[in-house]
């Protein structure tokens, strides 16, 4: 099932050939949670550039936002590499098979990538401080009170949020939970330490102090 062309909260949902294929991936491999998730990080993202007067390219910005969290799906998740990176590859590949410039799609690669690094992505071109934002606003209710109730309202009865408190750590959590390593150094730790028995989060100071150098 395709989104039908459609205006929600002000924000046009973009209807291009590659959004479209794009949604439709997401349709196929994702779930509805993360389907309903994705869906409102665009408007999120997209709201926010609007308030702020922030320019971004719009069709970049949905592409990002609907393969954002595609590395956690059976499809395109690997055995060695952190689900950002599988979901970014992922929409390389894609936008690779449209002609989209190397320039684009190295900017999609960085916000799918950088979407679950506070303090780097907010400092980036503004298709992925925005993905940023809108994931922590959905996933955390980072800038909750900079929406409106009524975008809000309307944003969550289009695309409604499943429960998302109670199901977003599993979902997660079965994303990469046959390879927690990949973890390490990522709010994904946390993830790990919250679902598995007696988890024990690699220690930077202690890499430092075991190392193999002698003094």
């Amino acid at each position: 099932m395709i989104i039908p062309h459609k205006t929600v909260a002000g924000i046009k949902i973009p209807d291009s050939a590659i959004a479209s294929q794009a949604t439709e991936l997401l349709r196929e491999h994702g779930s509805e949670l993360l389907y309903n998730h994705s869906l409102r990080a665009f408007l999120f993202a997209a709201l926010n550039g609007k308030q702020n007067n922030i320019r971004y390219d719009a069709e970049l910005l949905y592409v990002s936002t609907m393969f954002h969290d595609l590395g956690l799906t059976a499809h395109y998740r690997s055995d060695d590499k952190r689900f950002e990176i599988d979901g970014a590859n992922a929409a390389r590949d894609f936008l690779r098979g449209h002609g989209v410039s190397p320039q684009s799609m190295q900017l999609v690669w960085d916000a799918i990538a950088l979407h679950t690094s506070p303090g780097i992505a907010e400092y980036k071109e503004p298709e992925v401080a925005l993905l940023n934002y809108a994931v922590a606003l959905d996933v955390i209710g980072k800038g909750y009170d900079q929406l409106s109730h009524n975008d809000r309202e309307e944003i969550v009865k289009q695309f409604p949020r499943n429960d998302l408190k109670k199901n977003m750590i599993t979902t997660f959590f079965d994303g990469f939970k046959h390879k927690p390593h990949t973890t390490y150094g990522s709010i994904n730790a946390d993830i790990c330490a919250c679902m598995i028995p007696g988890f024990q989060r690699k220690d930077y100071c202690d890499l430092i102090l075991h190392s193999p150098w002698s003094e």
